[in-house]
């Protein structure tokens, strides 16, 4: 039932071989960026509070060499067997295949601070599933610009770099998104979950010292309509809420002080969804301390109370997430299950749960045959440790 990992050795020889068939010569570079998880902290991250993410053993690869003459980057992708042609003579623009914007947004960032990259020719592999919630968008981005270093022989600061790519995200891609994807993709350290302020963008490495606790994410392979519509929605509802508070963000307000003034000046909605970014913030810091102190019991119901202010006040989660969690939860410690929730933007995609690695086996087959069995549905399951982030693999 659980998707295998494969090696990312094995990965890259494969991209090499891919690249090799396409363009008749070997890649002089090959690059990796991984995709990742939040274990807590949601829709908390653009109302500068604290994430927790970990980047996981599924990745972005690229394989590529310079373009043997011109000014054009010819960029493949071997999942769709589509290829993007734009060309580094003017500054780079947005244009179609709209996934290939992901990769000019780079290639435009790199520009802007004049650092010209040269015409490439690229063949990119991905084990991240699209649409997923597990970021294959950041891994796209970041794995360019682990790309684009290598080819101009010059690395930029790993924030820059985080930012760079989510500016290209922003602007290419027209996703609001926030910060959190693209910094664990660059950062991301073996063992280690990644305690991200997002306000001062300080990064602070939590370690997963237990060898025998895994990472399960179930994938719901469901993506219900109201996910990209709302997700503006709950940015301009926290907006709100913020002016109506006199706060610049929702992170500057502690929960009594939401207590005293949501009946008289917020209304219901908007306080509930003031609520659930005040108190996942809370939890996320907690959480952070569970975990260095492997109190992995409390960790579990840290897990479940973000589920269920995810599905209760912030209104972002579906019947398929909170069919999952609620099995998981029915499974329990005994069963193996010590806490699991939604993660990603909601209203479909992943669960994460953490579970014991003696007990993983058991408890995905359960959760994948119940799952299927009530929805009709079969859901991707993957396990991860938390992983290193981008690497220069070849060049």
């Amino acid at each position: 039932m659980i998707e295998p990992s494969i090696p990312i050795d094995r990965l890259a020889d494969q991209t090499a071989a891919q690249f090799q068939r396409r363009f008749r010569r070997a890649p002089r570079w090959i690059v990796a960026a991984p995709g990742r998880v939040n274990i807590i902290g949601e829709h908390t991250d653009y109302n500068d509070g604290f994430v927790l993410p970990m980047a996981i053993d599924r990745y972005t690869l690229i394989a590529a060499d310079i373009a043997p003459a011109g000014s054009s980057v010819q960029w493949h992708c071997a999942q769709r067997d589509v290829t993007a042609t734009f060309d580094l003579a003017a500054p780079v623009q947005p244009g179609e295949p709209k996934w290939s914007n992901y990769v000019r947004g780079v290639f435009a960032g790199f520009q802007r601070r004049g650092l010209m990259p040269p015409a490439l020719d690229a063949v990119m592999d991905c084990t991240v599933p699209f649409g997923g919630g597990l970021s294959s968008s950041a891994s796209l981005e970041v794995a360019a610009a682990t790309l684009l270093e290598s080819a101009i022989g010059r690395q930029i600061a790993p924030q820059e770099k985080a930012l760079l790519c989510q500016t290209a995200e922003h602007e290419f891609a027209g996703v609001p998104c926030g910060i959190m994807d693209q910094y664990v993709s660059v950062m991301g350290r073996q063992d280690h979950l990644l305690l991200l302020d997002c306000r001062t963008r300080q990064a602070e490495f939590v370690a997963v010292v237990d060898p025998e606790i895994d990472v399960l994410i179930v994938n719901t392979n469901v993506k219900h309509e109201l996910a990209g519509s709302q997700y503006a929605v709950r940015r301009q509802e926290c907006e709100m809420a913020a002016s109506q508070l006199g706060v610049t963000a929702l992170r500057d307000v502690t929960y009594n002080h939401l207590r005293e003034v949501a009946r008289t000046r917020l209304d219901p909605r908007i306080a509930r969804r003031a609520k659930h970014v005040i108190s996942e913030i809370e939890r996320t810091l907690r959480a952070a301390a569970e975990i260095r102190a492997a109190n992995w019991p409390l960790v579990g119901e840290l897990m479940y109370a973000s589920h269920h202010s995810l599905r209760d006040d912030y209104e972002v989660s579906c019947r398929e997430l909170d069919l999952l969690v609620e099995m998981a939860q029915q499974i329990g410690q005994r069963g193996g299950v010590i806490g699991s929730r939604m993660t990603g933007g909601g209203f479909g995609g992943c669960t994460v749960s953490l579970v014991q690695k003696a007990k993983i086996t058991e408890v995905a087959d359960k959760l994948s045959t119940q799952y299927e069995a009530i929805r009709g549905i079969k859901a991707s399951l993957y396990v991860s440790r938390p992983m290193a982030g981008a690497v220069v693999l070849k060049g």
